[in-house]
């Protein structure tokens, strides 16, 4: 997909994240191999800490917790809200949606449209996608778009490959009409034959969960120990499909736009890892400091919510007093891969809040 949107804009950000912070020290021992072996990843993988849920919380209390935050500082009221769209990998419930739970749980009116959507770490990019063709329909009313993901509870504590990287968060923009708005350039692709490179296999109505699909194997003979309920990547092939077709997607994306990688002032990227980040800026020629690549190491990888996260911390402050021409980009899980020209600035707000999830 292709195509550009006209008279949209991000009003207003923020990015929550859970109480609990762990170190990586602190869970070396969690894992099947020398913990000297596994220390020397930190420095490469650019893994310091993450953020974890606790086990009772589910990704609405994120959603919940950061709308009521914004209704009550009145950085948006109630009358305001004509859609919410969610995007999950890790929905509370099969049914109901996280969107009905946040519309109930706040109290919104009967005529706001709830959406849920299932992606991963592409995530943000999607859930902009959708929010922009529903404010076709939404005049002078905003979309609130939730990017949500509790996948500790879905990765193994004994997965070395995926564990030290995983992060809980949610990521949330307002998004509305804005006729002086610069042009939004989209670009989009999906390969799902490459799909079993991330995958959870059991849960779904594929193989439903049970006490068999709960038993933690060495899957691999890798040395990492999941379930059949757990995250499988294959890191290998995930590194592979970035650094072939993220390069080719971010040159189309900008020629596309009728733009140099010097105008932009920020590339604001899925954030799966710093090794994987500075070969992408390597093969990019982007210097490092326009493409921040700090979020695992603060806070781990926060898949579909990890642009925002990224723009929360990074630039914070900067965009509401601010205007940036950036460049945002997510591949993951599907596999997917996009890209976005977009003029972000003069925000109403953009803050990280802390929950006490």
């Amino acid at each position: 997909m292709k195509t550009i949107f006209r008279g949209k804009k991000i009003t207003g950000m923020l990015g929550v994240l859970p109480q609990t912070e762990v170190r990586f020290e602190d869970e070396v021992h969690n894992y099947n191999f020398p913990e000297q072996q596994t220390l020397r990843l930190k420095k490469v993988m650019g893994y310091e800490k993450h953020r974890i849920v606790k086990e009772t919380t589910a990704s609405s209390d994120f959603c919940v917790f950061g709308l009521n935050y914004m209704l009550e500082k009145e950085l948006v009221k109630k009358d305001e809200i004509g859609g919410i769209i969610v995007v999950t990998t890790t929905p509370d419930y099969l049914l109901p949606h996280v969107s009905n739970v946040i519309h109930g749980e706040c109290g919104l009116a009967n005529d706001v449209i709830c959406i849920d959507t299932n992606q991963g770490c592409a995530a943000f990019l999607h859930g902009l996608m959708q929010a922009f063709m529903l404010l076709e329909h939404m005049g002078d009313k905003k979309v609130i778009l939730f990017t949500v993901d509790t996948l500790s509870k879905k990765v193994s504590v004994k997965d070395r490959n995926s564990y030290p990287l995983i992060g809980d968060a949610a990521g949330i923009a307002v998004v509305e009409n804005d006729l002086n708005a610069k042009d939004i350039h989209f670009t989009m692709y999906n390969d799902g034959s490459r799909r079993d490179a991330l995958i959870i296999p059991a849960g779904g109505s594929r193989l439903a969960s049970s006490e068999e699909t709960a038993v933690l194997r060495d899957l691999d003979n890798d040395g990492n120990l999941r379930s059949l309920d757990n995250l499988k990547m294959k890191g290998s092939e995930v590194f592979t499909f970035v650094q072939t077709e993220v390069p080719t997607l971010i040159g189309e994306t900008l020629g596309f736009a009728e733009q140099r990688k010097e105008d932009i002032d920020w590339f604001l990227f899925h954030q799966p890892n710093k090794f994987m980040l500075k070969k992408l800026a390597d093969k990019l020629e982007i210097p490092y400091e326009k493409l921040p690549m700090n979020i695992v190491e603060n806070f781990g990888n926060p898949s579909g919510a990890s642009i925002p996260i990224n723009i929360v911390h990074n630039l914070g402050k900067a965009v509401v007093d601010n205007t940036y021409q950036c460049c945002l980009s997510a591949f993951g899980s599907g596999l997917t891969w996009g890209a976005m020209t977009i003029e972000l600035g003069r925000m109403d707000f953009c803050e990280m809040l802390i929950s006490d999830y």
